[in-house]
């Protein structure tokens, strides 16, 4: 089940880049993501609902510039959509409960177990320390 927000909701509870991140589709720039030399452990959740995605279990340096992660925290955290726009042909990660644009999902982590790269934008993910609370 979706969770509905309104536009002026989330522009109050999230910063610009979040918001233009996880609404509008748009993606940092390499290497400037806020998580992305994270190494700390603990659960990355949706800034937008709280829903866990990935756990740092699953985090892994790809050298792609942006946090990646080889499986999601559980069956069902995530959807996965087709992306065909700007010219290309990738499959979209969104939260399963909100709609979240989070990423993108490539089959080319070889050396990971799933061989699967969930390639996630910093701005959508919110890091939760071990023991925390979620928002």
């Amino acid at each position: 089940m979706t969770k509905q927000f309104t536009d002026e909701e989330l522009k109050k509870k999230l910063t610009p880049e979040e918001y233009h991140t996880l609404r509008e589709a748009g993606t940092e720039a390499p290497f400037t993501g806020k998580l992305l030399n994270n190494k700390e452990k603990g659960s990355y959740v949706c800034p937008v609902c709280g829903n866990e995605l990935f756990s740092s279990d699953t985090k892994f340096d790809s050298g792609s510039g942006w946090p990646s992660f080889y499986d999601v925290a559980s069956t069902g955290s995530v959807k996965l959509v087709e992306d065909n726009s700007g010219g290309m042909r990738r499959i979209e990660v969104l939260c399963a409960v909100c709609g979240s644009h989070l990423g993108h999902v490539f089959n080319d982590a070889h050396d990971q177990p799933t061989g699967q790269r969930f390639c996630i934008n910093s701005a959508s993910l919110k890091f939760m320390q071990k023991d925390a609370k979620k928002p």
